[in-house]
């Protein structure tokens, strides 16, 4: 078996057209393989310099390998298994700019660089008062982001053709406006002036953007094998789904310098990111919430599992496509193409996605993932959906505890106030107050869910019926 390496394997040399900030398994199976798939498709011909925005990192690993892994992506396309292994060959070199703060700073210095990529995690985005122009480097990927701008205004002294196009990747809704904002910050308190604010604002573009892919990161059980059938001693491989999206909200201007629609792959360029950030939420995060207490209390513990059960199957269909999908406003033909792709993610036959570990706070998600689409149902259809009611009946006996039928345990998780909360009420309460104080709690929803017409009855029925015929026979009921 060989060393992974530019000896070793073929590595093609192109210009340096993208800066990185981050070398985490996400970036590298996602953004990376897209630009592969675009250097390999069209004429985008960029390669891609990585900077580690935290002290620690792994650039040391990838440059170990001069920046050569393969990308295993496992999944049904189409209803066809899928596994296979791609060499990424774009990252040219990673840096880490504690120890090379000047080598970082030349990026700036670089003409041909043009397009700024990020995922520095959700906290990665946020002003740090403590950061300074003169740090080598300040300590914030945006403080960061500002010094390289600045370094780069004064290079090519404001050349309006030298802006950077700027995509932030981190899970925040509206992460481009949440850094440009973070950059002006920096621009005020470091009193870097009108000139360089304005080439900042007129001539680069911080472009907010939605990602959506499932990356479980190194294969661990599989990479024995996975190195086998390489034959190349590869230890910085990464897994991923199939399934790829990446929404920009950008003008079509940018879409003709980055021309990833022309290599074939689902990347949007969007007035806004708002609705498609709404579908993913509502028909992803929405089904995942309600799903998984229904399933794991009808003694089903994967989520493949459950969506291939004749029972709670129907149940997962009706959620997404009969109540979900009937609150939002982008065509049903697109929202049914989403739909489809979410249940095919979902029967991932590579991934045994436990639906306890979905369950995580549920009452937040379901505040935010499920009950805007409850309202919305209501307020269009004059009924509530069933199916949500009895998805939100099911968290609340979860968090009653105990055991499940078959003798495992249940083990809420989420803020110790709230399962105190429901374990008090639980012991006290007959059902219909159960469902009654659940559903006051401001702590929890921030208003009182009582005014919801006929919420509270709706849920104080399910509950009476999980308690006496099992959570199997009352989903049976519905569907």
């Amino acid at each position: 078996m060989k060393e992974l390496n530019g000896q070793t394997a073929k590595k093609k040399q192109r210009p340096e057209r993208i800066i990185q900030f981050g070398e985490g398994n996400f970036l590298r199976a996602f953004i990376d393989w897209i630009i592969w798939n675009m250097d390999e498709k069209t004429d985008f011909d960029s390669d891609v310099v990585v900077v580690q925005p935290i002290a620690k990192g792994m650039v040391d690993m990838l440059n170990k390998q001069d920046c050569l892994y393969h990308v295993n992506l496992q999944g049904l396309d189409k209803g066809k298994t899928v596994n296979s292994l791609t060499r990424i060959d774009v990252i040219s070199r990673a840096l880490n700019p504690y120890i090379q703060f000047d080598t970082f700073m030349q990026l700036a210095e670089q003409p041909e660089i043009r397009f700024v990529i990020s995922n520095t995690t959700e906290a990665g985005i946020a002003f740090d008062p403590s950061c300074k122009l003169e740090d080598k480097p300040a300590a914030s990927y945006p403080g960061k982001l500002t010094q390289l701008l600045y370094h780069r205004f004064k290079t090519f002294n404001g050349d309006k053709s030298k802006g950077l196009i700027i995509f932030p990747c981190e899970l925040i809704f509206l992460n481009g406006h949440k850094l440009k904002q973070t950059i002006e910050q920096y621009i005020d308190q470091w009193n870097l002036g009108s000139d360089f604010r304005q080439w900042f604002e007129e001539d680069c573009g911080v472009y907010a953007t939605l990602v959506d892919r499932i990356v479980p990161g190194f294969p661990k059980k599989d990479i024995a094998a996975i190195k086998e059938k390489l034959q190349y001693d590869d230890n910085m491989v990464v897994q991923a789904e199939i399934f790829h999206l990446w929404v920009i909200e950008a003008p079509q201007s940018v879409a003709k310098e980055f021309p990833a629609d022309k290599a074939g792959l689902h990347v949007l360029f969007v007035p806004s990111e708002a609705p498609y950030h709404e579908r993913k939420v509502t028909l992803l995060n929405g089904p995942h919430t309600v799903l998984s207490p229904v399933a794991f209390l009808s003694g089903i513990d994967i989520v493949r599992d459950a969506c291939q059960h004749p029972v709670i199957g129907k149940y997962i269909h009706r959620v997404m496509f009969d109540e979900l999908m009937e609150t939002l406003n982008l065509s049903k033909q697109e929202l049914e193409k989403f739909a489809a792709d979410v249940l095919e993610r979902f029967n991932n036959p590579f991934v045994d996605h436990q639906v306890t570990s979905i369950m995580l706070n549920s009452f937040p998600k379901f505040q935010t993932r499920d009950l805007p689409g409850l309202k919305e149902y209501l307020h269009r259809k004059g009924v509530l959906p069933e199916g949500l009611v009895l998805g939100l009946a099911a968290i609340i006996t979860y968090y009653k505890g105990g055991k499940r039928a078959d003798g495992i345990d249940i083990v809420p998780d989420d803020a110790p106030e709230i399962i105190q909360l429901l374990k008090e009420l639980w012991a006290t309460c007959p059902i219909c107050a159960i469902a009654e104080k659940v559903l006051a709690e401001k702590s929890i929803w921030n208003e009182n869910l009582n005014k919801i017409p006929g919420l509270t009855e709706r849920v104080a029925y399910y509950l009476n019926a999980i308690q006496t015929k099992g959570m199997l026979e009352t989903v049976k009921e519905i569907i």
